[in-house]
């Protein structure tokens, strides 16, 4: 009995699904709202700055501006600290430096105005970028369902916007560019080529594209991926490159340690250091996950050639394929 409700699922019918995600609404536009009306000079009641994560982006940006090197972890520190010392830590900065030249133009403003200007915009992409997905899911405009709610109620959307952070700007460049491959190639490829800012999420995009040959797709995005980079080390320097690597490597070792908190984290590798095992097994683990991810990935491109199913496994499979991944992240499961 209890399978045959969980299977069949007729006690969820549209009309309680729109209340729950109505409700869920409510209780996200209350927290922040309450996040706002409780901070005391740009500061939560918890202590945390607003946008807590933004504030590493924003301080390489007026790093890049004083010709610092924002690889440089003490430098960074001392950067960021002038401006907000958390007494929980330090936010690090892990991104290449294809990300730079996003971050530059936000050292020019100040703080709240630029995680006001970021958030703005790269909310609108992300929004502009779902509404692609909804017209391709007609089931959703049978329930009635307006586009503003499922967004409002995902859990997901308030910690982008609690720590003001590049997963909006992911999803919507990795999601556009995945659902236009067919009818806007060069676009597709361009949103491709710029989404390896985050690269981690484009582990299976490669072999997707390769296995349905969509090899347009494939050369505009290696194109704008490299025409990125060496925007990257002409206006920046090349050594900058070199100086990621050995911030990488730290990274690793931050993640493998749990300085992010694993309990915040969303892959296979942290949920199996968070019961207790090993570094290697948890490793183990995940790449065997990430392989049956790309093996999937690769059997239905090569089998059906490039579909909106293909982009949406895709899509799924990202946080699967990668150890490290954090909650806000998941709103790459929206598009």
């Amino acid at each position: 009995m209890g399978l045959l409700i969980l299977r069949e699922m007729n006690w969820l019918g549209a009309g309680r699904v729109r209340g729950y995600l109505r409700l869920l609404a409510l209780l996200n536009a209350a927290m922040v709202i309450w996040l706002l009306a409780t901070a005391h000079g740009g500061v939560d009641a918890n202590g945390f700055l607003l946008g807590s994560d933004f504030i590493s982006f924003w301080t390489t940006g007026r790093m890049l501006i004083s010709g610092a090197d924002p690889y440089d972890a003490a430098a960074h520190i001392a950067a960021q600290r002038t401006f907000f010392a958390s007494a929980s830590g330090y936010t690090a900065f892990f991104y290449p430096p294809s990300f730079l030249a996003l971050c530059w133009p936000l050292g020019w403003l100040g703080y709240f105005p630029a995680l006001a200007a970021w958030l703005l915009a790269t909310g609108a992409l992300y929004v502009a970028a779902v509404r692609v997905w909804w017209r391709e899911l007609p089931v959703l405009a049978r329930l009635g369902m307006p586009l503003w709610l499922p967004l409002l109620a995902y859990p997901a959307m308030v910690i982008v916007v609690t720590h003001g952070q590049t997963s909006w700007l992911v999803a919507a460049l990795l999601g556009t560019g995945l659902l236009l491959v067919r009818r806007q190639p060069v676009l597709a490829g361009l949103c491709l080529g710029l989404a390896t800012v985050k690269p981690q999420f484009g582990l299976l995009v490669p072999l997707a594209l390769i296995a349905s040959r969509e090899w347009k797709v494939v050369l505009v995005a290696a194109i704008t991926a490299l025409l990125l980079a060496g925007l990257s080390a002409w206006a920046f320097g090349p050594q900058l490159w070199l100086e990621w690597l050995a911030a990488s490597a730290r990274a690793e070792v931050a993640m493998a340690d749990g300085a992010v908190g694993f309990g915040k984290m969303t892959s296979v590798f942290a949920a199996l250091r968070l019961l207790g095992a090993t570094n290697v097994a948890a490793y183990a683990v995940q790449a065997l996950v990430a392989a049956m991810a790309a093996t999937l990935v690769v059997i239905h491109g090569w089998r059906r050639g490039w579909r909106p199913g293909l982009a949406a496994l895709v899509l799924a499979g990202a946080p699967l394929a990668t150890p490290f991944v954090l909650d806000y992240d998941m709103v790459l499961l929206v598009d």
